[in-house]
């Protein structure tokens, strides 16, 4: 991978795992063998492994993840980083460990293992121009907003797009915008990098790149797994 700047990556992993309806967090249950945890930091890792990993964790489950490490002989260098009680306040915490100002961070949901390398790198570089890259993906259906109880109205849905992880981000930009407080309107990375008036750029996705919240979502991964070991 060219070199644009100093990389970073937040990967953000605080769930709880309550839509899985299993008694381990998400983060942490197996796909392929591993838990997916380990499969989301390699795929940042194999694209360039100069890239600063940190991963943001409960406090609470340090040592749970540090035996999965041992157990799993799962060596790919990472920085352990204290959750917040938000989403927001996991990702500050993860920009405040950062001591540089300059460079480029991408921040990715830890439970999105099948990003891919061609996205990653391309949120940086495009990330390194722009101040911003926040992948998407088109809608497949029909959309239509409602209005009412009873009432709901069509909309082009080439309108509109998806929102994914990697969002990647000048680092100077971002750590300003997270100095702030936190507000209900930020739902994401690039909201809170929006408030602050900066505009932000959208790259292509890719449709794998799914959220596990669900258990269907984990037979799907698995299938992914199996269909990418078989193309091999």
């Amino acid at each position: 991978m060219e070199k644009v700047s100093n990389k970073y990556a937040i990967i953000v992993a605080g769930g709880s795992g309550t839509r899985m309806g299993t008694k381990i967090a998400k983060q942490y249950l197996a796909i392929g063998g591993k838990p997916v945890l380990m499969h989301t930091l390699n795929q940042f890792f194999v694209l360039d492994p100069a890239i600063r990993l940190l991963l943001v964790l409960p406090e609470a489950d340090f040592s749970y993840w540090d035996d999965l490490c041992q157990k799993h002989d799962f060596s790919i260098p990472h920085q352990l980083v204290k959750g917040g009680k938000s989403r927001f306040a996991s990702v500050r915490n993860g920009l405040d460990s950062i001591s540089d100002n300059t460079g480029l961070v991408a921040i990715h949901d830890g439970v999105r293992p099948f990003v891919g390398g061609q996205v990653i790198r391309h949120s940086y570089e495009t990330a390194a121009v722009k101040g911003s890259a926040i992948a998407v993906i088109p809608l497949k259906d029909s959309i239509r907003e409602i209005e009412g109880p009873d009432k709901s109205v069509f909309r082009d849905r080439g309108q509109f797009r998806l929102v994914q992880t990697p969002q990647t981000f000048q680092l100077a930009k971002i750590k300003e915008a997270f100095s702030g407080g936190e507000k209900e309107i930020f739902t994401d990375d690039a909201t809170v990098f929006e408030y602050m008036g900066w505009e932000v750029c959208l790259i292509p996705g890719n449709p794998e790149n799914i959220k596990l919240t669900s258990p269907e979502d984990l037979d799907f991964a698995n299938y992914l797994l199996n269909k990418r070991e078989g193309s091999i």
